[in-house]
């Protein structure tokens, strides 16, 4: 099987042809032209300081509040590391971002998973959790488009999750990668807005909107907080890299973003579609949440499909999925992820009837 012919439902990033490469060949000019001494300098650890000022305008903060990391991946850890110690509890949806997983429990954390509905984290099965006796460090919460469900927490689970947080004090940490790749829908207002109490830290990328080599991600949140991660990030690596952080900020401050977003969403709103039209055309029995963005498509598969056997049954027929076990730290064994975002409407309904076939093989 050559890569030609595989159609990959596996990596959430965005295929070549909607990223903005004439738009970040220009970007990468500019920030030469405009400031050769700090793209080509060290820097300092909290990142190429006019994108934390463009980053802290875009949520309504204090530069001192925001540090720009080597993507959001590396925000989260700074966070957990810093955080979270052996034996602490630790919330996370389930299911929820797998490396997320692996990253609190290679820390030692005692991780409580709690069931995401259509409209995000089930927040009374939350109170119950924390009603007896559970006492978490952090809850991690992905908001918007979630990875991997692709659901959206509601605005009035958002608050009911801000009063639990002040009641039982402890941490949201709002993940937000996926926020501006929006479908259908009004935008919701992030927890991070609606926090009065220093609640909440955030965390986004660059990934999803601009492309994932820049590898620009960041955290906001309270200054104490941010400024101690600085401490560790300095002794890490001194600092993340000016050359990507200062293309990105001329991306940024040029425009180019707001263009980037359109077309993602533009090109992934009718991905995300055609998979659904797929799905239900070739998988009868399948049941899922349609997303309203982003870039994942959670589907539970009839009881009698084990994923197991179903992953290497499809990978032989040039289709490569993500068992939903990945996600969790029990069940999911007849769930798959299906990212749509590397996948050209073209090869979406060739990759689901293979998907199909696969089924038809495992269960026979």
């Amino acid at each position: 099987m050559t890569a030609e012919q595989l159609i990959s439902f596996a990596r959430g990033a965005p295929s070549l042809d909607i990223v903005d490469v004439e738009g970040l060949k220009a970007a990468a000019a500019r920030a030469f032209d405009a400031d050769p001494a700090g793209v080509t300098a060290y820097g300092t650890s909290v990142g190429y300081l006019p994108l934390r000022k463009w980053i802290a305008d875009k949520h309504n903060v204090s530069p001192d509040q925001v540090i720009v990391t080597n993507g959001s991946l590396q925000a989260d850890a700074f966070l957990f590391g810093h955080l979270v110690k052996p034996g602490d509890d630790v919330v996370v949806e389930k299911p929820t971002y797998d490396r997320t997983l692996l990253n609190l429990q290679n820390l030692g954390a005692k991780v409580h998973q709690v069931t995401v509905q259509p409209d995000g984290i089930d927040v009374e099965e939350l109170r119950e959790l924390l009603e007896s006796g559970v006492r978490p460090k952090l809850a991690h919460i992905i908001p918007n488009y979630q990875n991997p469900a692709g659901v959206t927490l509601s605005e009035e689970k958002r608050r009911v999750l801000l009063a639990l947080a002040e009641q039982y004090e402890f941490i949201i940490f709002e993940d937000d990668p996926y926020v501006d790749i929006r479908f259908r829908g009004e935008p919701l207002p992030s927890m991070l807005s609606l926090d009065s109490n220093s609640l909440v830290v955030h965390a986004s990328s660059f990934t999803k909107t601009v492309c994932p080599g820049v590898r620009v991600g960041y955290l906001v949140g309270p200054a104490a907080l941010i400024d101690a991660i600085a401490k560790k990030a300095t002794n890490l690596y001194i600092s993340p890299g000016m050359v990507s952080e200062a293309i990105v900020h001329q991306f940024c401050v040029s425009g180019d973003i707001e263009k980037s977003v359109r077309t993602v969403s533009a090109a992934l709103g009718e991905r995300a579609r055609v998979l659904a039209e797929s799905i239900r055309k070739h998988i009868p029995g399948a049941t899922f949440t349609e997303p309203d963005g982003g870039y994942f498509l959670w589907v539970d598969l009839p009881s009698d499909v084990d994923v197991d056997k179903l992953f290497p049954a499809a990978m032989k027929k040039g289709v490569a999925v993500v068992k939903g076990s990945d996600f969790l730290l029990e069940g999911g064994k007849s769930s798959l992820r299906l990212a749509y975002s590397a996948v050209t409407v073209d090869q979406i309904d060739e990759g689901v009837r293979r998907i199909a076939e696969a089924i038809e093989e495992v269960r026979g």
